[in-house]
C-alpha cells in the first residue's frame, strides 16, 4: 500500500512531544513490512531547508477571500522514508511550533488549514494517490475533514482512506466558528453533528468524525477516553465510533534507545553486564553539580513537559518529604511556569538533592535515563508515554500512576514478576507511599536486579505496533468506509458536551 503520514511534528525535523518519535519511527517500521510510505511536515524555523523540489511543486492555497502560497522542499530520507517539507513562512517561520511564551498563536488554525491543504494538493501532483494518509491530532484533523467536504467529488481521492491517531484528547484545536469560511470549510458544518462544541469550532471533533478509521496510543487510553471522566467532552463522539476505534501502544526506536549502543551515556551496558550503569550515574550526578556522587543513594529520574497532565501538583505536594529522604532527584522539562518554579526553588533550597535544568536537552535525556534508578511518571492521564518505555530498556525502574499507556506497559513487582511500581489514587500520599516502597526494595539488592532484568528483557520494539496498523490500513483497503459522518445517529449522542 502507499501509504502517507501528514504530521504537524516528526523527528529529526521538529519536535516538542512524544508525537515526533512516533512520526519518526512508525514509518520505518511499516516500510520494513513492504509498504511504500511518505511523510509529509511543515518546514519551521528549527528545521533544516531541503531542495527546492521542480516549479510545479509551488502550492496555491484557497483561504479567506484570497489565497496563500506555499511550496514543497525535498527534506530527504529518514530509514529510506522520503520526507516532504511544506515552506510558508508567514504561518511556520516563527521561533515555537504551536506557541510563543506559553501561548497558543492566535492564527493556528490558519496555519494548520494551510499545512493541511498544501499536503493534500501536494499529494495530488504524485502519479498515484494514497491509499492511506495517516494523520495525528487536531494539527493534521483538517485532512479529514476537507476529504470529505471539499475534495468530495474529486476523483483522484476517490479510494484513498484516512485514519487518524489521537495522541493527546486533551489539545483539541477550539476556534471561533467565524473562522470556518476563512479556512474554506462551509458554515453548515457548524453543527452539533458537525464541528460544533460549546459554541466554538473543534477542529479534532471533525478529524474524529470524517475519518474512517481512529486510533489511540495505547489500549487504556482508548477505553478511558469513551468516559467522562476522560473523554475531555468527546467522550459521546468517540464511542459512537467505538466500531471503528482501537488502542494501539507506542513502540520504541532501539536504535536510538538501547543502552548497549547509546553513543550519548557514559558507558555503554547490557543485561549480561551492567557494570556501566554505575558510570551513568556518577557522571550524571556530575555534571548536575554534585561534587562527591553518593552512589548507594538511589536516583530517581524525571524528563517531562511541565505540565499538569503529568502529575506535577502531586510532586509539590510532597516536595518537602521527598527532600527528607536519602535520594536524588534529577528532573529535566519546561513548561507551565508554576512547575518550572516548584523546581526552580527546591534546587535552590536543596542544591545536593534536587538537580534541575529547565529547557529540552536530548543528550541529557539519555544520561538521565541511564545515570537514574528509578524514573518518575505520576501522570494525572497519559495516553501512552514513552520515557517508561525507555526506562526499562536501561535498567531504570518506572514509578507510574495506573493511568491509559502506563497501565498498559508496567507490571507491578510482587518479588519474582514484575517492571515497575503502581499507584492508583491521584493523590500525593499515595505518589510518596509507592516511592517508599520502591526504596525499600532498592535497599534489597537481589529483589531489585531481578526487577531490573524483568524490565530489560521486555521488547516494545515497533514491529509488532507496525502490524496492527497494517491490518487496519488493509482492512480499509478492502472495504472503505466513506459514510462515517452521514452514518453517525444525531440526538443524544451529539449533546453540547458530546457525551
Amino acid at each position: 500500500m502507499k501509504i502517507v503520514f501528514v504530521a504537524s511534528e516528526g523527528v529529526p525535523y521538529s519536535k516538542t512531544g512524544g508525537l515526533a518519535d512516533v512520526v519518526g519511527a512508525l514509518p520505518k517500521a511499516l516500510a520494513a513490512l513492504g509498504h511504500e510510505l511518505q511523510v509529509i511536515l511543515p518546514r519551521y524555523r528549527m528545521t533544516q531547508p531541503g531542495p527546492g523540489l521542480p516549479e510545479s511543486q509551488s502550492l496555491t492555497l484557497p483561504l479567506g477571500s484570497g489565497f496563500k502560497f506555499a511550496s514543497a522542499q525535498d527534506g530527504g530520507c529518514v530509514h529510506n522514508v522520503p520526507v516532504s517539507l511544506i515552506e510558508c513562512p508567514e504561518y511556520f517561520d516563527r521561533e515555537g511550533l504551536y506557541q510563543q511564551k506559553g501561548e497558543d498563536y492566535p492564527d493556528n488554525a490558519h496555519r494548520f488549514a494551510a499545512f493541511s491543504l498544501a499536503a493534500l494538493e501536494f499529494l495530488k501532483r504524485g502519479k498515484t494517490p494514497p491509499d492511506i494518509i495517516h494523520c495525528h491530532d487536531w494539527q493534521t484533523a483538517l485532512v479529514p475533514i476537507y476529504l470529505r467536504n471539499l475534495y468530495r467529488e474529486d476523483a483522484y481521492y476517490r479510494n484513498t482512506s484516512v485514519v487518524f491517531t489521537i495522541h493527546n484528547l486533551g489539545y483539541q484545536g477550539l476556534f471561533p466558528p467565524h473562522v470556518l469560511p476563512q479556512i474554506a470549510l462551509h458554515a453548515g458544518l457548524f453543527t452539533i453533528e458537525g464541528l460544533e462544541y460549546y459554541g466554538m469550532m473543534n477542529v479534532l471533533k471533525g478529524g474524529i468524525i470524517f475519518s474512517d478509521f481512529v486510533t489511540t496510543v495505547s489500549r487504556k487510553y482508548a477505553e478511558e477516553i469513551q468516559t467522562p471522566e476522560f473523554g475531555c467532552g468527546l467522550e459521546g463522539v468517540l464511542r459512537s465510533r467505538g466500531d471503528h476505534l482501537k488502542g494501539i501502544v507506542n513502540g520504541v526506536d532501539y536504535e536510538a534507545w538501547d543502552p548497549a549502543t547509546d553513543k550519548l551515556i557514559a558507558a555503554n551496558y547490557t543485561l549480561a553486564s551492567l557494570k556501566g550503569k554505575e558510570a551513568c550515574k556518577k557522571e550524571l550526578l556530575q555534571k548536575m553539580g554534585v561534587q562527591s556522587p553518593m552512589l548507594r543513594r538511589p536516583v530517581i529520574g524525571i524528563v517531562s513537559r511541565f505540565a499538569s497532565q503529568k502529575g506535577f501538583d502531586l510532586i509539590a505536594g510532597i516536595a518537602e518529604q521527598l527532600a527528607a529522604l536519602d535520594l536524588y532527584v534529577v528532573a529535566l522539562g519546561t513548561g507551565e511556569p508554576t512547575h518550572e518554579e516548584l523546581f526552580r526553588t527546591m534546587a535552590a533550597k536543596y542544591p545536593e538533592k534536587f538537580l534541575v535544568k529547565i529547557g529540552y536537552d536530548n543528550t541529557l535525556a539519555h544520561q538521565i535515563e541511564a545515570g537514574a534508578d528509578m524514573f518518575l511518571m505520576p501522570s494525572r492521564y497519559e495516553p501512552c508515554g514513552l520515557n517508561q518505555i525507555y526506562s526499562l530498556k536501561y535498567g531504570t525502574v518506572p514509578i507510574v500512576r495506573a493511568t491509559g499507556g502506563l497501565d498498559d506497559t508496567i507490571a507491578s513487582f510482587d518479588g519474582k514478576s514484575g517492571t515497575g511500581f503502581k499507584f492508583q489514587d491521584y493523590s500525593p500520599q499515595a505518589l510518596l507511599a509507592v516511592i517508599r516502597h520502591a526504596l525499600e526494595v532498592f535497599a534489597v539488592p537481589k529483589s531489585w536486579l531481578r526487577l531490573m532484568y524483568n524490565g530489560m528483557k521486555e521488547d516494545f520494539s515497533w514491529a509488532s505496533s507496525a502490524k496492527e496498523y497494517a491490518k487496519i490500513y488493509q482492512s480499509l483497503q478492502k472495504a472503505p468506509d466513506r459514510s462515517a459522518a452521514e452514518a453517525l445517529p444525531a440526538g443524544d449522542v451529539f449533546k453540547r458536551g458530546g457525551s
